[in-house]
């Protein structure tokens, strides 16, 4: 391919391909023009008196059908009319598209055909109509509003004057072509960033050109920086960054101590996982004259480090999170900071942000103080040291933490005022989590999937990390601080407006989707009681108790949090439905979130007695970070998809049960049991018969024999394929169990 001049149409009797998109294009890129056919022609090159002919006999078509109006003789423009809408564009991976727009219920389907260069996330125009003889309607795209992406990671290939960038991501439906002074350094083979400069009009491809190279595909490096780079996430600190962390002063002063509480004396301990390095959270645990306990929780002041006009500021604001992939976290903050100054290390005094409470045996609130601190840690324990605490400590107030588990140099004891206060916090824990469970609270205990890894991230095997008493104890304290900050920004009096602040909301779920989720569950045995907000939470809450630790629990848990809404940071405090609080906000974590800087420097503000500041810049700042949050999340579970097949790999000859996790028209998705690895049985390969999509019985029927393979079937399976570079996984159906 080259890039030359555009395509004239010449040839007498040529049918003009896609002619309705491109008139409606022309006319939507000139919405406030009159346009006449010779004008049409002229922009879309057509010069013969065939193509003329064509151009004007579709006019008068689109005339016809509403989508033009002539507002003189021959002249003509867009009919704005309710047909015409701007939304956003979800691909899928066949290149067909579904357009999503506040206008519309249900999503608009948009075949490939008229997807008109629209790719994944791009908010577009799109002129939508019913199908023929249906109710459902179909959409063509007009109009690209704003590229959500334009830098796309994946494979080049290079012929002698030219080179093609395949793409990794599967919603790409075209390979980007660049130019021979347009490949820079890059190689045959080599995977690279390619950003998009042009997608000439008469181009089936878009034209780019090479912006990095990552290295060559298999490499583990390449491919966790792939994945990263695929959202454009960074994976190193730029110099300048860097340099400012190193020449930044973390001298913890005398004048600096005076200005806090001082709670260096205050039994404090710190439990993480196993391989935390950065500590954002400690606990200490007093027990007042009045028989009630002081708890301090007890979080890292990272505002105090960060200046407002720093470089570490504006590149912690732009990454809004830490990232964490399999292998490896790409912080939020240089080492020096997250590691290093901030991190809550045992034996070192420490700047700190507290909310310390006062709670009787009930668990009941007595009292409360917010303001910034010093601190001294005297343990840090794993979350495994600090369960072994809860369950030896409630035989004989001793425990010992044995070698296998143990984070130090061999066995240990514990002090008997550790285990004491381990034990009533674990006490006082469960106190809290039961009657927030009795106030609708939702659990969501999912399994997470972690990998055993070499020294060169291979992975050797596959374990799941649940959530047990020591986990759930921090847990609650965390809920607690995140609640009451908010509760007490919120109530704050003295203020003739409500005090801005940035606040962690979940809607209410959508009434739809819990309703294809009780469909879908039916079959099971299981079902969930819509009747109210509280049925619903209580029938949510024993679906998750009755389905753990059996095949179809995965997915079951996994369609359960699809139905529910999508937490995010916001200025306008709806609550959090799966908390059950009214106020809630992120406090507890800011070395790897940017919202918990934000709540750190609004309640020092409250606290200070200053007045609100502007709602609109932190709502800004909100919606950056939710997104933010969201490629994370996308990259995280990316870096899983890619070790598990990495994982894979090494097992093709072997035979597994699995659950159908997923059906669609192409095949069955089907998950391991024992690893949790999902991959794809495509229809094309169950040679036996026949078979169909029924999308009302979320199965595959076949047409002869009858046969069925349904949502939540278990099903014997072999690795047929592994594909590191698109992260898909094929699987071979051996027979139904």
């Amino acid at each position: 391919m080259s890039r030359g001049k555009k395509k004239i149409y010449k040839k007498k009797g040529k049918v003009i391909k896609d002619l309705t998109r491109k008139i409606l294009g022309v006319f939507s890129k000139n919405s406030d023009n009159i346009l006449n056919y010779k004008q049409v022609c002229a922009k879309l090159k057509i010069e013969d008196a065939d193509g003329r002919g064509q151009v004007i006999k579709k006019i008068e078509d689109l005339k016809g059908q509403g989508k033009l109006e002539e507002v003189d003789r021959g002249k003509y423009i867009l009919n704005q009319d309710k047909n015409y809408h701007i939304g956003t564009l979800d691909l899928t991976s066949s290149g067909n598209a579904y357009f999503i727009c506040e206008d519309f219920e249900n999503d608009v389907f948009i075949p490939s055909i008229n997807v008109n260069r629209g790719l994944d996330k791009d908010t577009v125009k799109v002129y939508v109509y019913n199908k023929r003889r249906s109710s459902k309607k179909e959409g063509d795209v007009v109009e690209i509003i704003e590229r959500a992406k334009t830098e796309f990671v994946g494979v080049l290939q290079v012929s002698k004057n030219f080179g093609f960038v395949v793409p990794d991501n599967n919603k790409m439906y075209s390979d980007i072509f660049i130019p021979k002074d347009e490949l820079g350094e890059a190689v045959n083979g080599e995977k690279v960033i390619a950003e998009i400069t042009d997608w000439p009009e008469n181009s089936k491809n878009p034209f780019g050109k090479v912006t990095q190279v990552l290295g060559m595909p298999g490499d583990h490096n390449t491919e966790i920086h792939s994945i990263l780079a695929e959202y454009g996430l960074p994976y190193e600190f730029p110099a300048h960054v860097e340099r400012e962390a190193e020449e930044l002063d973390t001298t913890i002063t005398e004048e600096e101590i005076a200005k806090r509480r001082d709670m260096r004396k205050d039994l404090t301990f710190t439990i993480d996982p196993k391989d935390a390095k950065d500590f954002d959270d400690a606990l200490s645990f007093t027990v007042l004259e009045n028989g009630n306990f002081e708890i301090g929780i007890h979080i890292a002041d990272v505002s105090h480090y960060l200046a407002l006009d720093s470089e570490m500021e504006k590149e912690a604001y732009e990454r809004a999170t830490s990232v964490y992939l399999v292998d490896r976290v790409v912080p939020m903050l240089p080492e020096k900071l997250s590691n290093g100054v901030c991190s809550l290390r045992p034996h070192e005094e420490k700047l700190t942000f507290s909310a310390v409470f006062e709670l009787n045996e009930k668990a009941q609130l007595v009292n409360e103080w917010y303001g910034r601190t010093v601190t001294y840690s005297d343990e840090r324990f794993a979350y495994e040291e600090a369960q072994v605490i809860i369950e030896e400590g409630k035989e004989n107030t001793k425990a010992t933490i044995p070698e296998e588990i143990s984070i130090r140099e061999g066995s240990y004891e514990v002090s008997e005022d550790v285990v004491n206060a381990v034990l009533q916090l674990d006490t006082l824990a469960k106190i809290m989590r039961k009657k927030r469970l009795k106030d609708g609270a939702i659990t969501f205990d999912k399994v997470e999937v972690k990998f055993n890894l070499d020294e060169n991230a291979v992975p050797l095997g596959v374990f799941f990390k649940e959530s047990k008493d020591a986990n759930k104890l921090i847990e609650e304290f965390m809920l607690l601080a995140n609640r009451k900050v908010s509760e007490f920004v919120s109530r704050k009096k003295g203020r003739p407006t409500k005090n801005t602040f940035v606040y962690r909301v979940h809607d209410e779920p959508n009434v739809d989707k819990l309703t294809a989720l009780q469909g879908i569950i039916h079959k099971f045995g299981y079902s969930i009681d819509l009747k109210s907000r509280q049925s619903t939470s209580d029938s949510l809450n024993k679906l998750l108790e009755d389905v753990h630790g059996k095949g179809e629990s995965n997915m079951i848990e996994t369609l359960a949090i699809r139905s529910m809404s999508k937490a995010e940071y916001t200025t306008d405090n709806i609550g959090h439905y799966g908390l059950a609080f009214e106020h809630y906000s992120h406090f507890t974590s800011p070395i790897r979130r940017y919202p918990d800087v934000m709540a750190h420097r609004l309640l020092q503000n409250y606290l200070d007695g200053n007045p609100s500041p502007k709602q609109e810049e932190y709502e800004e700042k909100c919606k950056h970070s939710s997104e933010m949050e969201y490629l994370a999340t996308k990259a995280e579970r990316d870096s899983i998809k890619y070790m598990q097949i990495k994982y894979m790999q090494d097992h093709e000859d072997q035979e597994f049960l699995g659950v159908i996790s997923g059906v669609t028209e192409w095949g069955i998705y089907v998950e391991i049991i024992e690893n949790k690895c999902e991959g794809m049985v495509r229809i094309r390969d169950i040679r036996d018969d026949y078979y169909t999509f029924d999308e009302k019985q979320y199965a595959l029927v076949g047409q002869a024999t009858n046969n069925m393979y349904q949502l939540g079937d278990e099903v014997k399976v072999k690795v047929k394929n592994t594909d590191l570079d698109r992260k898909h996984l094929d699987f071979t159906l051996i027979q139904d169990v």
